[in-house]
């Protein structure tokens, strides 16, 4: 199968799922989350969301167990809106690398600040 096809298909379930979440999710467990990504393998049988979650450790797995509970409401609407002969089994992945970068840029700025010090 196309790369080029995998990668659309990625696309458009993480811009169906942004809209899912943000919209069509009530559980109050389900703090501020961005989709990131989503990793498609080749058969399309399997979707990787990477979901970076606003809050402390606590929130974040409180979120991700809601995201679990709610993963066969979420496939079943993909399934709906995007056209496919198979809907991917969804698994919910956490990715630090946002929180990595900030921190990172952080220390930069920390030290910007000596080096204008001295």
């Amino acid at each position: 199968m196309a790369k080029n096809r995998v990668g659309r298909v990625g696309e458009q379930i993480k811009k169906e799922l942004s809209m899912l979440i943000q919209t069509e999710l009530k559980d109050p467990r389900v703090g501020f989350i961005t989709v990131t990504g989503v990793e498609v393998t080749n058969d399309l049988s399997l979707a990787r969301v990477y979901l970076s979650v606003l809050g402390k450790d606590e929130q974040i797995a409180a979120t991700l167990k809601a995201l679990d509970h709610a993963k066969g409401f979420l496939r079943s609407e993909i399934g709906k809106r995007v056209r496919l002969r198979h809907t991917p089994v969804i698994e919910f992945r956490f990715d630090s690398s946002i929180e990595y970068g900030s921190r990172i840029e952080a220390l930069l700025q920390e030290i910007n600040e000596k080096d204008d010090r001295l």
